[in-house]
């Protein structure tokens, strides 16, 4: 085997990608992954998970997944800071390109996740984790009693905006127009609920509070007349998609509507053989870390048996 030839090559780092590496180097296939631009995923952004088993009190994201990535090198992971920025899935071989070298593989598993798509505003970024969240159901409970602010107009943002209600005593769902996008039950279900109202025709421009002492309001700008004011609140949720990271597969797998890869029903397989997608890079329902982790080991086994079977032939 040549220096840049592995049995398999994992493509990114966050639950799915280091599980996945945790499971194939335990039963010895010697793996390689690339941590690309964003090591340790979207949890690295979070600040307390406290949803993932077996952490009674709760952990920081990104002690999470130091531990992660702490495990996968006891196993004997090759872990490398490289970004994938294509790929040849016409072997076995399979060819991977990365900004450092060309790799093969007699596998791949791909595990690059997604991203939410935010705002682009400074102080979003700035209060990430401090007050302004894009995951409800990972953050939702430490708003308990207060007031937030929901950005978007699609099923997701209703989504976000129902569960929300549970813990805030008010939800106010912010719309750049003046009607919603979401189906019409969604649409029921939240104009139905007592605790959530409406700002119609409005944009976030500026997120107000510091990461020492949270959010405390929004500057909000009427996008009928420009103007702009000051609305109070602790939270802001950011329902407005996701994007997965699949731009370097483009030609190579199938991907669907919106960009999520295919895989076959109920496995991580995808129509390539020896190729496999796990985590939040295929999943655009659950995308929590528990069940891109669970996926990642999916991936894995899945992996070792298709080996094991060339193998054996």
């Amino acid at each position: 085997m040549s220096d840049n030839n592995f049995k398999v090559i994992i493509i990114g780092t966050g639950p799915a990608g280091y599980t996945a590496a945790i499971y194939a180097a335990r039963a010895d296939l010697k793996p390689i992954i690339f941590e690309g631009d964003q090591p340790g995923g979207q949890l690295t952004i979070t600040t307390e998970v406290e949803n993932y088993p077996g952490f009674a009190h709760g952990i920081q994201g990104p002690e999470l997944m130091q531990q992660f990535r702490e495990q996968a090198l006891r196993f004997g992971t090759d872990i490398r800071a490289e970004t994938v920025t294509g790929v040849d899935f016409s072997g076995p071989p399979h060819q991977v390109f990365t900004t450092k070298a060309t790799y093969t593989a007699d596998t791949v598993i791909v595990a690059s996740g997604a991203r939410a798509l935010l705002l682009d505003l400074p102080s979003e970024h700035r209060l990430m984790g401090h007050g302004v969240s894009a995951c409800a159901t990972c953050d939702g409970f430490f708003f308990r009693g207060k007031r937030i602010a929901v950005v978007g107009g699609g099923d997701s943002a209703m989504e976000e905006a129902n569960f929300l209600t549970k813990f805030a005593d008010k939800v106010t769902l912010i719309h750049r127009r003046d009607a919603l996008r979401a189906s019409k039950i969604m649409q029921q279900r939240v104009k139905e609920n007592p605790k959530i109202e409406f700002m119609w025709n409005s944009t976030v421009v500026d997120v107000l509070g510091e990461p020492e002492t949270g959010v405390h309001g929004l500057r909000i700008k009427n996008t009928l007349d420009g103007t702009e004011s000051t609305w109070p609140c602790e939270g802001l949720f950011l329902a407005i998609g996701h994007k997965p990271n699949t731009e370097f597969l483009k030609g190579q797998l199938t991907l669907d509507s919106n960009g999520y890869v295919i895989t076959k029903p109920g496995m991580t397989a995808t129509e390539i053989e020896g190729v496999f997608a796990c985590g939040d890079v295929q999943d655009h329902y659950y995308r929590q870390a528990v069940t891109a982790a669970g996926t990642g080991c999916m991936a894995a086994i899945e992996a070792e048996r298709y080996l094991e079977t060339r193998e054996s032939h």
